[in-house]
């Protein structure tokens, strides 16, 4: 037996129970709440995988028992997107804000190998706005709408032949952003003998692969035991139809075969009614709670871990947010005066050097022009030593002209006098 601590008892023993000796009213805090949330509403966001034609959305018309309208999709998209459409749904005074993320074009491209980053991007992106939102210094959550994910239905085909490599690595991705709910879609095209040894053949895959699904908490004594059985139905195996048939004298959800009629509420025929059971009526507030208290809170570790911030030093003693961001701050400006000291040196050194160019520059320009002045010099002493010659020439050109007008005169005079003579 373990020795007592006589001078630090537990803590249990250190708790006093005090009896009321009358009436208070904090027991209607329960009330106060729900009062609280029933006035304000709440929020309920839903994504499906799968691939194009497995019916997801006929399968959330079904789900809220309304009719969303949406628009098929083609199969010709040469990317994965998300279509986000948000609803506004009342049931009794409960009003519930829905939004339904599909993946348009999910699975039909040649290439698959990055089907699944839009997905995982969609859901970060959401996770990025939310913290964004809390690090304001004016904060207003009660009014932000709340756009994270907070279950996905992984639609699968019903081949009967197990998961394909698409399906693991999407689910892989994920497991740790958001609660997945595998799904076997169409699961009328399966005999019930097919359709066990395929949900079988799905855990299998999932846990050899190491995909952590969502599993119904079995902690709440309230719904322990119903959770407990519904975890052995996962993947469910549902049906969705627009399509009401008289059955009886009711009209039921059900497809209409030449063979017979499926009805979408028969738990004998698919497991719609316990996926709908699950998902919105037992464990709805479960999954918003493990969304935020678990995807999210391990996305903004992530996140504040590559910001920086630690909730202790390097000796392992705490550390306040005020302090790291002083800390933060201090390195940042010292960063940034390093930073600007480098550009000053920087542009020093190319202010220098691009001195130095254009005196080279210059100094080729010089060079250049005392060459082409000397050459000018050159050229017009050339030309003036032509034009001294020309001159010269001319001179005497000019005196030999003379000098033959002369000799041309006097010879003609001579002759004349001779005539005469005779």
């Amino acid at each position: 037996m373990a020795p007592v601590d006589v001078e630090n008892p537990p803590v249990e023993e250190k708790m006093r129970n005090l009896q009321l000796s009358g009436h208070v009213g904090f027991d209607s805090l329960p009330d106060q709440l729900v009062s609280k949330s029933v006035q304000n509403g709440f929020i309920f966001n839903i994504m499906c995988i799968g691939e194009t034609g497995l019916g997801k959305s006929t399968l959330m018309d079904s789900l809220f028992n309304t009719n969303f309208e949406s628009s098929p999709s083609p199969h010709t998209l040469p990317t994965v997107k998300l279509k986000a459409q948000t609803f506004e749904l009342q049931e009794s005074n409960v009003r519930l804000k829905l939004t339904i993320v599909d993946t348009v074009g999910y699975g039909d491209q040649i290439n698959k190998e990055d089907s699944f980053k839009a997905v995982v991007d969609y859901i970060d992106n959401q996770f990025e706005n939310y913290l964004q939102e809390e690090l304001k210094i004016k904060r207003s959550l009660s009014a932000y709408h709340d756009s994270r994910t907070h279950v996905c239905l992984y639609f699968i085909c019903p081949t009967g032949h197990g998961l394909k490599s698409i399906d693991l690595v999407c689910m892989k991705k994920l497991d740790q952003k958001v609660n997945i709910i595998p799904i076997i879609a169409k699961a009328d095209t399966i005999s019930k003998t097919e359709l066990q040894k395929f949900k079988s053949k799905i855990i299998a895959e999932l846990q050899n692969n190491g995909v952590n699904i969502y599993e119904f908490p079995v902690d709440d004594e309230s719904v322990s035991e119903v959770n407990t059985s519904m975890n052995s139905h996962i993947p469910f195996a549902v049906i969705g139809s627009t399509d009401f048939v008289r059955v009886g004298n009711k009209m039921m959800r059900a497809r209409q075969y030449p063979w017979g009629t499926v009805q979408v509420e028969n738990e004998s025929h698919c497991d719609f009614v316990k996926l709908r059971e699950m998902l919105i009526r037992t464990n709805m507030e479960d999954m918003r709670e493990k969304t935020h208290c678990k995807h999210y809170e391990l996305y903004r570790k992530k996140r504040l871990e590559q910001m920086g911030f630690s909730d202790v030093d390097a000796d392992n003693k705490p550390v306040s947010f005020q302090q790291t961001f002083e800390t933060k701050r201090t390195n940042h400006l010292q960063e940034l005066q390093q930073k600007e000291d480098e550009m000053r040196q920087m542009f020093v050194v190319r202010v220098k050097e691009k001195e130095s160019e254009l005196k080279e520059a210059e100094k080729d320009l010089h060079a250049k022009f005392d060459r082409l002045k000397k050459d000018h010099t050159d050229e017009k002493k050339k030309i003036e030593e032509q034009r001294k010659k020309l001159e010269d020439d001319l001179i005497e050109f000019n005196r030999r002209k003379s000098q033959y007008q002369q000799m041309g005169t006097s010879h003609h005079t001579l002759t004349l006098g001779k005539s005469k003579k005779k």
